[in-house]
């Protein structure tokens, strides 16, 4: 059978799935019969199901004579059957009306936070955000003198994102020294971002003078670090203890939280996610980064002033609302990346 070009496979398929993420319980021929408005005799809906689990689009459970979706099951449905509404239109509409008070541009590790936290009550599943990258363009750069040879770097960004860095020097500085640097680098640098100090410098650096050529090489370092080190904020981690896929899977469970723990398989997956145009959906192993069967993961990068600087996303069954996530994804990127570039 080419399922491909068989509407009536299709049909069922988009049925059993819609049915099971709304129930959770394996689904009958009967139900599915009911519930999918067709005509078709039991005989007939058997076999389909049955062509449909040889294709391993959906599967039985040892414990029911019902089927489930399998990834790929769920893959087809969200690719080719799902529709999404128009953004802000029921079922998020209500849910939305505090959500632009709540993304308050006062500070950007604040608004990181509470994304991460909306992500999670609105899905009821885990949020994840990552840090922007590094910071934008730098708005006022200060040294001050810690100790010998240990100098404290401030970076503050347009956003008003305010850095600390301590930078190791190859001799001792005096404080007058170092306000003349700061005073030099924010009258010549102050506007550029990390980028383009870096590319000011190469060009300037044999005309500067050895000190101040030091420091700056040293802060244009120390600013790319800060994104090297990009760091993922996950909230509601605890929402799939509750989630029914998991509660029997105590070992999936333990894997499932090392990865929040050590956060560096999100960062790669979300970094593939952050180079995607809209919203991804990965399913089940399909990640290579997150590799659970019961996992999917709901992503979409979001910019400040038109450039990339981050993803977010939400983190739970495979057995999720696809569409509601794809909204609450779609929605939030837009607002973080509103509240960041302050526009209304």
């Amino acid at each position: 059978m080419n399922f491909a070009m068989d509407e009536r496979a299709l049909m069922l398929l988009k049925t059993l799935v819609e049915r099971y993420i709304a129930d959770g319980q394996p689904i009958g021929s009967r139900t599915l019969s009911r519930a999918s408005g067709l005509e078709l005799s039991p005989a007939t809906i058997r076999n389909v199901m049955s062509d449909l689990e040889e294709l391993g689009l959906i599967a039985s459970p040892h414990t029911s004579a019902g089927r489930v979706p399998t990834a790929r099951g769920y893959r087809i449905f969200v690719d080719m059957m799902m529709t999404t509404r128009p953004l802000e239109k029921p079922p998020l509409a209500p849910e939305l009306a505090n959500v632009r008070e709540q993304l308050q541009p006062d500070q950007p590790q604040r608004v990181i936070a509470q994304a991460a936290q909306l992500l999670s009550n609105l899905s009821h599943f885990v949020g994840v955000v990552t840090v922007p990258r590094r910071p934008g363009v730098v708005r006022h750069i200060e040294f001050l003198r810690l100790s010998e040879r240990r100098v404290l770097l401030i970076l503050v960004s347009a956003d008003g994102d305010v850095q600390n860095r301590v930078i190791a020097t190859s001799r001792d500085y005096t404080q007058s020294e170092l306000v003349e640097a700061t005073n030099y680098v924010n009258a010549h640098y102050a506007g550029l971002d990390i980028d383009g100090m870096r590319d000011r410098l190469r060009s300037e650096i044999a005309a500067l003078r050895d000190e101040i050529a030091q420091l700056m090489t040293a802060a244009v370092q120390a600013g790319s670090e800060a994104g090297d080190g990009e760091q993922v904020v996950v909230s509601g981690e605890r929402n799939l203890l509750g989630v029914q896929d998991f509660g029997q899977n105590m070992a999936s469970l333990r894997k499932l939280f090392d990865v929040f723990e050590k956060k560096a398989d999100l960062m790669r997956l979300l970094e593939v996610s952050s180079r995607a145009d809209g919203v991804r959906i990965y399913i089940g192993g399909e990640s290579g980064v997150v590799p659970f069967e019961e996992l999917s993961v709901v992503s979409a990068p979001y910019e400040i002033d038109g450039r990339v600087v981050g993803t977010l996303g939400v983190i739970g069954p495979t057995r999720m609302a696809y569409e509601r996530m794809v909204q609450i994804v779609d929605i939030t990127s837009r607002l973080i990346g509103n509240a960041l570039s302050h526009r209304p």
